[in-house]
């Protein structure tokens, strides 16, 4: 973990199981933290790991130099920046703080709050983060951000204690869009190399026969070589632990239903971002919300022993109709 350029204090909001361990790889690098959470229980979780926290948000943020923001949607960081009437925390926090937000909202939401931010007088990051709860303890995250050159420059040590690797995306809003974009890719491919999996095993190809081959050949990707879909090859893989998350079902779920309405407002003709948003939706309704992403190929294996073949697609669940009505 590299160190700190010099302590400063920051203000952390959110602190559930990504915040948490990053909030605390802070405190380990000598910054002075206040925390603070809506959920009484992640809150206390937080204090057992020896992360200070604050009665409320508003009182974390006063005498911060940033203030960095890990929450469930783009709803609730607008909510929080602003407040009720003008008393959020942009009103709360000094001139010219720095505002970081490592959520993963819409694109549009992510620029809105940055406008927000700029025009109360402080500086404004959006920095979404790849590798899970994994990279959040180990302090190996994967930042993609969106900045001015200078703010970044200026956020770039933290990012450092947080995580392995910082990628500079462009101005506010271009660390979501890297993002998503990500994240589309990932579930597309998930859902692939899961289907190969199961048609191997039809076919009468042991899983490792098929990860050697796959592995080593034009098959290969993230999916299949850091979080194989069936336990063996990748021994570290959420496969080998019953499909405990790692990366869970409901935020794929989430990030490909950003995706949709980013494909939807730019006129991307997508088919496979659609269809894989659909199949995670019935995945995350159906008991798979807090399983890793990866457990999806269960859900391809009961279909296939069902009798559910090639083109009979599950209805779109009631989050990808809302899409659909809000598109």
């Amino acid at each position: 973990m590299a160190a700190s350029a010099g302590a400063q204090t920051i203000a952390f909001l959110g602190l559930g199981h990504m915040g948490a361990p990053m909030a605390r790889n802070l405190v380990a690098a000598g910054h002075r933290v206040v925390g603070f959470d809506v959920v009484p229980a992640a809150l206390d979780a937080a204090k057992a790991l020896g992360i200070p926290t604050a009665a409320d948000a508003l009182e974390a943020v006063r005498g911060a130099d940033v203030v960095l923001t890990m929450f469930p949607s783009g709803k609730h960081l607008l909510d929080a920046y602003c407040g009720a009437a003008d008393d959020g925390l942009l009103a709360a926090a000094m001139p010219g703080t720095l505002f970081l937000d490592c959520s993963t909202i819409n694109v549009e939401e992510a620029r809105d709050a940055a406008e927000r931010a700029l025009a109360a007088g402080h500086r404004a990051v959006d920095a979404p983060v790849s590798g899970g709860v994994v990279g959040a303890e180990a302090g190996s995250l994967t930042f993609m951000v969106g900045a001015s050159e200078d703010d970044f420059a200026a956020v770039e040590p933290l990012l450092a204690i947080m995580g392995r690797r910082s990628v500079h995306c462009g101005g506010n809003g271009a660390g979501q869009a890297a993002k998503i974009c990500n994240n589309l890719i990932l579930g597309i491919s998930m859902i692939g190399v899961s289907e190969a999996f199961v048609l191997g095993e039809k076919l009468g190809l042991t899983h490792q026969a098929l990860f050697d081959v796959a592995s080593a050949a034009s098959g290969q990707c993230w999916a299949l070589t850091a979080n194989c879909p069936v336990p063996g090859p990748v021994p570290a893989s959420p496969a080998n632990r019953d499909y405990r998350p790692g990366f869970a079902g409901a935020l794929m779920a989430k990030d490909l239903n950003l995706a949709m309405n980013a494909l939807t407002s730019h006129g991307v003709a997508a088919r496979m971002g659609p269809l894989a948003a659909q199949i995670y939706d019935t995945f995350a309704a159906e008991g798979g919300a807090g399983r890793d992403f990866s457990g999806i190929i269960t859900d391809i294996r009961d279909r296939s022993a069902a009798g559910t073949g090639p083109g009979d697609e599950a209805a779109p669940t009631d989050a990808a109709n809302q899409r659909k009505d809000n598109a």
